[in-house]
């Protein structure tokens, strides 16, 4: 079962939509399109949910006023010509297209250099521009989880799988029982140290599942910086997590 709900939050209205759902706690969710969704127990009247949206009231419009300037600012789709712009690490490099019987991809840290035989075939330069990218994700991703596993083996730890994903709203998950990290496809914009603390960040939830005190502590141990890190993740990337 879903309704809509409105709630007074500093004079400003806050519509949500709540969702019925056999979950443990209240859980609040907010789209890329500014929407506001709360999941409660069929149990749990409806005042207690609209009173914990009103305490997550600056929260939530805090997101929102980000997600508004987001979409200001978005990117447009590639045309993958000349020109374009693309992030590796945190560092742009130029698309430089050109024509080549032998079709080739690669790059000098300054340009990304594309070689294909027709120079308008959208199709075959998107392809290997996204095989390209997709091999970068796996071989930097990869590289990372394998330096940042030793810290965890003397906790038990079994080298997790890594699975990389298009991710709307997260860098990464971890899902713990099954041995699986998956990191969103756009870290590979972010600088490295950034990639880094996304992993040490799901690493830690092999140790401690959810976000308590006890994991945040133990994120600072293995990686004091980590609230610097995260805070150039949120300012150089597209994606709010």
């Amino acid at each position: 079962m879903t309704q809509e709900r409105t709630v007074l939050y500093e004079g400003s209205e806050i519509r949500y939509m709540l969702e019925e759902k056999p979950v443990k706690n209240l859980n609040l969710r907010i789209h890329k399109d500014c929407k506001v969704y709360v999941s409660a127990r069929p149990n749990i009247p409806a005042e207690q949910v609209d009173n914990f949206v009103v305490s997550k009231g600056n929260y939530i419009c805090s997101i929102q006023r980000k997600f508004r300037e987001m979409a200001q600012y978005a990117t447009q789709p590639k045309q993958y010509v000349s020109g374009e712009t693309f992030y590796l690490l945190g560092r742009g490099v130029r698309l430089k297209v050109e024509k080549n019987v032998r079709e080739t991809i690669s790059s000098d840290g300054v340009y990304l250099h594309l070689c294909v035989k027709d120079i308008d075939d959208f199709a075959k330069k998107q392809r290997m521009v996204t095989r390209y990218l997709d091999e970068q994700c796996q071989t930097i991703f990869c590289e990372i989880i394998s330096e940042t596993y030793p810290v965890f083996q003397k906790y038990g730890v079994p080298m997790p799988a890594l699975r990389i994903r298009n991710m709307e709203t997260r860098w990464g998950s971890c899902l713990a029982k099954k041995g699986i990290i998956t990191l969103n496809k756009r870290l590979l914009e972010a600088p490295r140290n950034c990639i880094e603390y996304v992993v040490m960040h799901e690493f830690c939830h092999f140790v401690h599942p959810n976000h308590s005190k006890h994991f945040y502590g133990f994120l600072a141990t293995l990686m004091p910086d980590w609230r610097e890190r995260k805070k150039t993740l949120d300012k150089s990337a597209v994606y709010w997590v």
